[in-house]
């Protein structure tokens, strides 16, 4: 596929998702105009598919990897049923300052607990169980944040892990970056306590979950 072809179907598929919430758009916005690497925003067709499996397997507690601006947060508290919460975990100060700005304004503002340092600090002190997690931050740290999530996953807790094709690089990984990808799906492949699917969405969407009795 040329890149303009994609480039095409992206704007495609862009103009047919219902649209989220016009702060998630001002979020969009300002994380392009302020942020550096802006890319990594999880933008509107993988929001709208946060919310969806957010709102199918309703879960009380939601664990985000990789707050970053906020958008995905706030796309997925959008489908918390009652009671539901979500705790996010993000390296950078300044962007977990910048996230809090946009719950503040926005209704789920309670519902959103933003926890700044090292993730696995973070994983490490919470009991969960997690109903519900979304790994979105440095990729070579994937496979050591699943590791730590499956433990406390509930009974039917589900995993979402983008970034899961890199480029495409994953066929013929070029950097660390890619190579680590590339292992994470791996590692998720044989591992006998979960199933999963790679979805070819935006940049790879990997859906994974417990298997019965694990």
């Amino acid at each position: 596929m040329t890149p303009l072809l994609a480039d095409a179907l992206e704007e495609y598929a862009e103009a047919h998702v219902t649209p989220l919430e016009p702060l998630l758009a001002e979020n969009y916005d300002e994380t392009f105009a302020s942020l550096t690497s802006p890319g990594m925003i999880a933008g509107p067709v993988l929001g709208r598919l946060l919310r969806f499996l957010v709102a199918m397997s309703a879960p009380q507690l939601v664990l985000e990897i990789g707050t970053f601006s906020g958008y995905s947060a706030l796309a997925m508290a959008g489908g918390l049923p009652a009671g539901g919460r979500i705790v996010t975990c993000e390296l950078s100060p300044e962007r977990a300052d910048f996230a809090r700005r946009y719950f503040e304004r926005s209704p789920y503002g309670d519902l959103i607990d933003v926890r700044v340092g090292p993730a696995l600090d973070t994983i490490a002190g919470l009991d969960g169980p997690f109903d519900f997690v979304f790994i979105d931050a440095d990729k070579e740290g994937y496979t050591g944040y699943y590791e730590a999530v499956v433990p406390k996953l509930s009974p039917r807790g589900v995993i979402v892990a983008d970034n899961t094709l890199a480029g495409g690089d994953v066929v013929a990984p070029v950097d660390e970056r890619d190579r680590a990808i590339a292992a994470f799906n791996d590692h998720v492949q044989a591992d006998p306590r979960t199933e999963n699917v790679l979805l070819t969405v935006r940049d790879g969407v990997t859906v994974i979950r417990r298997v019965a009795g694990s």
